[in-house]
């Protein structure tokens, strides 16, 4: 499957400075494919070692001589390593001692040899190892598969063709087309194995079945890597749907465990976000740059990496999804905004941040950065676009910023001068080419 990552990678293996790669990123979200279709294809040969339960993996960072290192690689594959011909990819590198330490020497003593390591939970370990290869390493993030990925895995090249030209009257044209394979991302999601058994079958039934088994990953990893944490994390996990479910987002402790205090889940929240499963959008109190000055830190909302996991985990009917029924409206905003986020974290690679008015009801979904101007977001679920809050926000409350908005929602695109409406269907490209990504 066409992965747009792969772009980011081309340019790592052709950079003069390039340094070894630590490609980080949720369980599931197809790392190890990613980086043997990018070896197979960009290099002569591929040195793949999967450090989980590995005897040979345990030995091999026993210390730090690269020449070493790379002399026992071939001995155990009986393969020349040549570099600048040759990946070498260490999977599940957390798994062992001293894997990620050993990535500083390869950097200064074998700076011509392409080194790439990935591990499902890599973000727990970078924020516990204390040796760390600071400034030694090359970083990529890697997220479930947006909405245009969604489609080339569809076999509907041409309609990302006509995304990316973002001429709006032919795209207008395509709207049912494009509605309809997005309600089925709603329900799929982006997680690589749900979406070729998808594409493959195109059975609803196994596809819930592929996501609970992801989900049940999850929770076993949990148990396994936090012991004595692992119930809050469980709890907080399993609390997010009923959160999101609420009208206003801001995650609420008491609705976790009644009683409960932000102090009894600092640590499982910062789990979760690290592991990244969750996405933690912050509150920002001003549209003024740069939004973290203003952050709010002790309000925030919590959304699945995935809208398709939400869908499973919050037990939503495919046909409910499929069909775009008003069985789901309390909860329809939920996974639109979870849609819309995860196709700009993907993009931009950082949080938005939202914006909420101290003593009233006004609420921006999310705010973000944008070449020296900040950029509100309304996200709406399908055609009824009142927009009374993100007016007020733009052309009264903070009319001397001359900020001009996004609201992404069912209707057609229309520029309205103050605000811009975007299908929600090319909300992705239109952020991919705020970025000035391709």
């Amino acid at each position: 499957m066409k992965r747009l990552i792969y772009n980011d990678l081309l340019r790592w293996k052709s950079r003069a400075d390039r340094k070894p790669l630590i490609l980080l990123g949720a369980r599931q979200v197809g790392k190890t494919y990613i980086l043997k279709e990018f070896g197979n294809n960009e290099f002569k040969q591929v040195v793949y070692l999967n450090c989980h339960q590995n005897k040979f993996a345990d030995t091999l960072f026993r210390d730090f001589s690269v020449e070493r290192i790379v002399t026992d690689l071939e001995r155990y594959y009986e393969a020349k390593i040549v570099p600048g011909e040759s990946l070498v990819v260490f999977d599940e590198i957390q798994e062992v001692k001293d894997g990620l330490a050993v990535l500083k020497y390869f950097c200064e003593d074998m700076p011509s040899l392409h080194v790439a390591v990935a591990g499902s939970l890599l973000g727990i370990s970078l924020k516990a190892d204390e040796s760390y290869p600071v400034g030694k390493v090359n970083t990529l993030r890697m997220y479930p598969m947006t909405f245009t990925e969604f489609l080339l895995a569809c076999g509907r090249d041409r309609l990302v063709e006509l995304l990316n030209t973002l001429n709006w009257e032919e795209i207008n044209a395509f709207s049912d087309i494009f509605i309809n394979y997005l309600r089925q991302y709603y329900f799929v999601g982006g997680m690589p194995e749900a979406v070729k058994s998808f594409t493959e079958s195109n059975d609803t039934l196994l596809v819930r079945e592929i996501q609970h088994e992801i989900l049940d990953a999850y929770m076993l990893d949990i148990s396994k890597h936090t012991k004595h944490k692992a119930g809050k994390i469980r709890q907080l996990w399993n609390s997010i749907p009923a959160q999101l479910a609420r009208e206003n987002k801001k995650f609420i402790f008491s609705a976790v465990k009644k009683g409960s205090r932000a102090a009894d889940y600092e640590e499982a929240i910062q789990w979760l976000v690290d592991a990244g499963l969750v996405y933690k959008v912050e509150r920002t109190t001003a549209p003024i740059m740069p939004l973290k000055f203003y952050c709010d830190y002790s309000a925030f909302k919590l959304y699945f990496l995935d809208c398709g996991l939400l869908a499973c985990q919050s037990e939503a009917s495919p046909k409910d999804l499929l069909l775009g029924t008003n069985a789901f409206e309390s909860f329809k905003g939920a996974f639109t905004e979870n849609y819309v986020l995860q196709q700009y974290i993907a993009v931009a690679g950082v949080n938005p941040y939202y914006f909420s008015k101290d003593n009233s009801s006004m609420e921006i979904d999310f705010l973000y950065q944008h070449e020296g101007s900040i950029v509100p977001i309304e996200v709406k679920a399908e055609v009824n676009v009142k927009s009374k809050s993100l007016n007020n926000f733009v052309n009264v409350d903070f009319a001397d910023k001359h900020l001009k908005a996004l609201r992404i929602s069912m209707k057609p695109y229309i520029d309205q001068g103050w605000m811009e409406n975007i299908p929600l269907y090319a909300a992705e490209v239109v952020f991919r080419k705020e970025e000035g990504k391709k």
